[in-house]
């Protein structure tokens, strides 16, 4: 059999989560530059998710490891190419006794194609106070985003069929039922809960909250759409992250179950916004997020 024809390989949980760290984990060019690597065999957009736990990693190469990244806020420039890698360019703005910031610069084919300002804290002790965790099934009782795709394989793209199910690094169980949804409008909430599908070995908090920069942009740009009943697949339809800002709270274990729950409070203008809360399983709200997106009806 030759090797154009042998089956293709699929890869081991374990060796998903390698390949995400490996991923995220960029390499150092010369001070304060580095590299993201592009996907193997990639094609199209560069997954904004990617660029956001790049540029942290990034960041966090040029902080002390007593600092962790407690905000990032950055904004989409332009579309980047996932067959190519891309340029980190850290900037050292400050160093103070409790908190220090770095900007970063992403660029592709010497163009910006992300801003992003990440603050550190040395840790400490503080008044306390969290939202509660919604109460929602727990993940055991939920079908996985895969079974919701293949159940609705008729009414979607075979591309679009064929690409999400192909084996991933996330596992997401979304707490909305997504049978007969595709198209029709309902409340601007989405809840999901997502984990990496193997253990994450000896990882640093660095890592671990890069990987949560990297997941917290999926299904968050989506929620602004729902109470319009348009999606992905709608015709004419165009939707983009402008911008995605993330606060850590506590430290996070991204193997372990995390429920994303994500609302829409407004949309109009041609954009819409989506807030997210990310909480541990035993109700710790571990992170918050925010992001505005593009949505609008191209013309003609």
């Amino acid at each position: 059999m030759s090797d154009s024809k042998k089956p293709r390989e699929i890869p081991t949980p374990e060796k998903l989560v390698y390949q995400i760290q490996k991923l995220l984990n960029v390499e150092t060019i010369d001070l304060d530059l580095y590299r993201g690597m592009a996907i193997p065999g990639g094609t199209g957009r560069v997954f904004g998710g990617q660029v956001i736990g790049q540029a942290l990693m990034a960041a966090c190469n040029t902080v002390d490891d007593a600092r962790q990244p407690h905000s990032l806020h950055a904004y989409f420039l332009r579309a980047g190419d996932n067959t190519r890698p891309i340029i980190y360019r850290v900037v050292r703005d400050y160093d103070g006794g409790s908190f220090t910031n770095r900007r970063v610069i992403a660029t592709q084919n010497g163009q910006p194609i992300l801003n992003m300002a990440a603050s550190f804290q040395v840790a400490e002790s503080g008044m306390e106070h969290s939202t509660l965790m919604p109460d929602v099934p727990p993940p055991e009782d939920l079908k996985t985003e895969q079974e919701h795709l293949l159940a609705n394989k008729d009414k979607l793209p075979e591309m679009l069929v064929r690409h999400m199910s192909r084996p991933r690094p996330v596992e997401m169980r979304p707490v909305q039922s997504r049978s007969g949804l595709f198209g029709v409008k309902r409340d601007p909430v989405n809840q999901i809960w997502v984990r990496l599908v193997a253990p994450l070995e000896n990882a640093s908090q660095a890592m671990q909250r890069s990987i949560l920069a990297h997941l917290s942009d999926m299904g968050l740009l989506s929620t602004c759409a729902l109470p319009h009943g348009v999606d992905w697949f709608t015709p004419s339809f165009q939707s983009a992250s402008l911008d995605h800002t993330i606060w850590f709270h506590e430290d996070v274990k991204a193997d372990e179950w995390m429920l994303y729950s994500m609302d829409s409070p407004w949309g109009g203008h041609a954009r819409g916004l989506n807030r997210g809360m990310i909480f541990a399983r035993d109700g710790r709200l571990i992170a918050s997020t925010a992001q505005e997106g593009l949505m609008r009806m191209r013309k003609g």
